[in-house]
């Protein structure tokens, strides 16, 4: 299998069909014209976007979407900045109509993220919870920003989540995946039943290696923006984290070899010249 019989397989979320399975946002980029073309390297389809914090016109009185091209990418909106399901639930509406206006296919879903405080940007779980539900009553696809819990991420999808994306760590804190074991369990936990249920790495990868190891768990996608946008070279990094999830998937396919505490010679015991040691 190659990388580009590996991009052909369709990421399936909700009614949404993506090429990529990096999704990348718009934010802390130097400049709209640095993010446009980390965008394009980065190889995605789809870009979230923060309605609450994301200023549409900056200082100079440039557009983000002037830099971004809405017939080749799908926007994701996200609630980014919410405390509470109350103003969570009001953004994504927002969010919706700003979508329905551009006539972009982002507009029935929502990266929901409801935090808990400033200090450690980790969900609220009985939020995330209410705001799901009132969300996906009202026609919402909705993207769940969780914690690594398996019971939260259970919760969740019983909730009506089109899709669960636990964090590998917390948000532009770059430590990588810290607990892959509770990884594991939420894709045990999701996917029982429901093979083909999406479950999306949000938050936390700082290098192409973290995005590698998410992949190679199992997950179906990694969701990422600190690591490209703070990165010394931006762009450099852009390509980097889309081979990463190019190759953490096509890894995860191939399957791994067994770990094992001792050595297993490569090369096979028969027609040795000298005898093994002891």
């Amino acid at each position: 299998m190659t990388t580009e019989t590996c991009r052909d397989v369709p990421l399936i979320i909700g009614t949404h069909s993506l090429e990529s399975r990096l999704i990348v946002g718009t934010g802390k980029y130097a400049s709209y014209a640095q993010m446009g073309e980390s965008l394009e390297r980065s190889g995605t389809d789809c870009i979230t976007v923060a309605v609450r914090r994301e200023r549409l016109i900056d200082a100079e009185g440039k557009n983000l979407l002037d830099f971004i091209d809405t017939d080749r990418y799908t926007l994701l909106p996200n609630t980014a900045g919410c405390f509470n399901a109350d103003d969570a639930v009001r953004v994504a509406r927002l969010g919706r109509e700003i979508l329905l206006g551009l006539e972009n296919p982002g507009a029935d879903w929502v990266k929901l993220e409801v935090l808990s405080d400033t200090k450690t940007l980790l969900p609220d779980p009985v939020a995330t919870i209410e705001a799901t539900e009132r969300l996906v009553s009202d026609g919402f696809q909705v993207l769940c920003y969780s914690s690594d819990d398996p019971v939260i991420a259970r919760r969740l999808k019983e909730a009506g989540a089109t899709s669960v994306m636990p964090a590998g760590s917390p948000i532009g804190s770059g430590q990588g995946v810290l607990n892959p074991n509770n990884i594991r369990i939420c894709l045990e936990y999701l996917k029982e039943g429901d093979p083909d249920y999406p479950v999306i790495i949000d938050a936390g990868v700082g290098a192409a290696s973290d995005v590698s190891i998410a992949m190679e768990l199992g997950v179906d996608g990694v969701l990422l923006n600190t690591g490209i946008a703070h990165a010394s070279d931006p762009l450099q990094m852009a390509d980097a984290m889309r081979l990463a999830t190019e190759s953490g998937r096509l890894s995860y396919l191939a399957g791994r070899i067994p770990r094992k505490l001792y050595a297993t010679a490569s090369s096979p015991d028969e027609g040795l010249i000298t005898a093994k040691p002891r």
